[in-house]
């Protein structure tokens, strides 16, 4: 089956002229070697994790959704061609495949998929926990999925249930948390940091301790999807995440991790991820902005050598955080809200405190806000 590229339709799609060896050519030692601050940039010549966004659709109506679910704009790839996907991530070793939606269980076959993996990969799959029940729970065990990360946009119930649209989704998605974690999963908490729940991130903290969670992840807002729509009413400034993060008290037992500094490094090196209808494109969170060509028409490996994919995992920043470069050997944070504010995949990332240069991270550029953007 042939699914055609989104050619001038797709607003900052990366093109490029084919090159010598292979469909985009191989990267050179100078292009992705290079040194910033005496620390050689990682070079990897495949990711070893793939996000698969396995569809569009989901059960709720997310005010903070980046992927604004619905919809699909394309036929989402089928159940056989997934599976010649998964084929491919195996015969190139791949270690890890993290799927997410829209909702995962919101697809009638995706626990076919899943069995088809049949432990050959580490499994992650990212929900919101409410289609979860006791027999499912079980079924994900004995499939062998390694984690569930469970989105909550508030740790209060009238919270989560006002930014999901869906009155009863907090009560839903802790019995589904229960129920996983009776089944012997790990479970992540997901928070998206937020004027709605700022004040109260320490809940998410306490609530993972009483449901036996291990972790909390608290990620940063994208402005893509609805999120962009909804971004004066839900938006933050730097300084107000940063208090909101710097008072937690992190229960014995959990981890805590968070996409700021610290921890905000570029990831575009490492990672790969496909949209529900086989666009490569990097990062979920780049999904607006690249196209790296589509996995019925094009090997993913050789999308990964696409010149501006090359370029974003070059490490080619116009300024990057000492620390975090000193810490995770990859510079200049991430490029989805890099380019968000800026417009340059080189740019800075506005989110650390570092390399922040005064971005007023409530106000969003007027050119994300023209419709169509």
């Amino acid at each position: 089956m042939h699914v055609p590229r989104r050619d001038g339709g797709h607003r900052g799609s990366a093109t490029g002229p084919p090159t010598s060896g292979g469909r985009w050519g191989r990267p050179s030692v100078n292009e992705l070697s290079r040194v910033d601050g005496g620390r050689p940039a990682p070079v990897l010549d495949k990711p070893f994790k793939l996000t698969v966004c396995i569809t569009q659709t989901c059960n709720m109506n997310c005010k903070l959704c980046y992927a604004d679910c619905g919809s699909a704009e394309r036929p989402e790839l089928t159940n056989a061609q997934w599976k010649t996907l998964i084929d491919e991530l195996v015969r190139e070793n791949f270690l890890h495949v993290f799927f997410e939606g829209g909702e995962p269980f919101q697809r009638p076959d995706f626990e076919d998929i899943l069995a088809y993996i049949d432990r050959r990969l580490y499994i992650g799959v990212r929900t919101h926990g409410t289609l979860i029940d006791a027999v499912r729970a079980r079924r994900l065990k004995a499939l062998g999925v390694g984690r569930l990360y469970v989105d909550l946009f508030g740790a209060l119930a009238e919270v989560q249930d006002e930014l999901s649209g869906v009155q009863g989704s907090f009560k839903a998605a802790l019995a589904g948390i229960r129920h996983a974690r009776a089944s012997g999963l790990k479970v992540t908490i997901l928070g998206i940091l937020s004027r709605r729940n700022h004040t109260h991130l320490q809940s998410y903290l306490d609530l993972a301790r009483e449901l036996g969670c291990d972790q909390v992840g608290i990620l940063r807002l994208y402005p893509l999807g609805r999120a962009k729509r909804n971004w004066a009413e839900l938006s933050l400034s730097l300084e107000e995440m940063m208090d909101a993060l710097g008072g937690l008290r992190v229960p014995p037992g959990v981890q805590l991790m968070q996409s700021w500094y610290p921890r905000d490094g570029n990831c575009c090196w490492q990672n790969a991820a496909v949209s529900p209808t086989g666009d490569s494109i990097g990062c979920p969170y780049l999904r607006e902005y690249v196209n790296y060509g589509n996995v019925l028409t094009t090997p993913l490996l050789e999308t990964w050598d696409h010149p501006q994919w090359r370029r974003l995992r070059a490490n080619d920043v116009e300024a990057s955080c000492p620390e975090c470069s000193a810490t995770q050997g990859s510079h200049g944070g991430c490029r989805s809200t890099a380019f968000a504010f800026h417009g340059r995949f080189t740019a800075p990332d506005p989110y650390c405190i570092h390399t922040n240069a005064g971005v007023d991270l409530r106000a969003l550029p007027e050119r994300l806000l023209r419709p169509g953007s």
